[in-house]
């Protein structure tokens, strides 16, 4: 084969437009995305304990806050974690069906975890704007809320790909990065149930 002959033959090879896995650029685009939300949920739970440390009056201003909703919410939320593993781990093993339903669950549980969270804020005796910890409480969920937000869009769109059979056990990056996404969301719920939740019941100020 000659020179020429062997240059033609490499032009006809097909470009590899895409990866998989930990080689997907999808797959550590979203990670710095995450390390730059973990950052920005780390200064705003540092500056709760902050405030919380210099303040003269009882923290919170209302006593502890209830837990009538936030508890059950937090338990929502760990749950559309779970089903959102149990569907990635389907199409990992190129099952469809749990994906499907996975995902579907996964949204689900997700609206009926921001419904909650906006009765919790109607019920709320105070505003944004009445102190320091009524702006730092809707300033960290409403954060939250919004990430919430944006992981369902995303899951909705996946779902749609899911039932034009988008996925398989080769090609699901997009499902795992959503994944990865989703568990973040869920982590940082922990945090925050963790910090304006729980603290104020064990005394913790900073």
């Amino acid at each position: 084969m000659t020179e020429a002959e062997s240059q033609v033959l490499d032009l006809r090879r097909p470009l590899v437009v895409g990866s998989r896995g930990r080689l997907s650029s999808g797959w550590w685009g979203m990670w710095s995305i995450l390390a730059t939300e973990a950052a920005l949920f780390g200064y705003l739970l540092f500056s709760y304990f902050y405030v919380a440390a210099q303040a003269h009056a009882p923290w919170p201003p209302g006593g502890p806050p209830k837990l009538g909703i936030a508890l059950p919410d937090t338990a929502i939320l760990l749950a559309a974690s779970a089903t959102m593993w149990w569907g990635e781990r389907g199409i990992r093993r190129g099952r469809a069906g749990p994906l499907r339903i996975g995902l579907a669950a996964t949204i689900v549980l997700g609206v009926v975890f921001l419904g909650l969270q906006l009765i919790e804020w109607r019920n709320k005796s105070f505003t944004p704007s009445t102190d320091a910890y009524g702006s730092l409480y809707f300033t960290v969920t409403g954060f939250h809320m919004a990430h919430v937000l944006a992981g369902l869009v995303m899951l909705l769109f996946l779902l749609v790909w899911a039932f034009f059979g988008y996925f398989d056990e080769r090609r699901h990056s997009a499902v795992s990065i959503g994944a990865i996404y989703w568990h973040f969301v869920t982590a940082v719920w922990v945090a925050v149930f963790a910090t304006i939740y729980l603290s104020p019941y064990l005394g913790v100020q900073g």
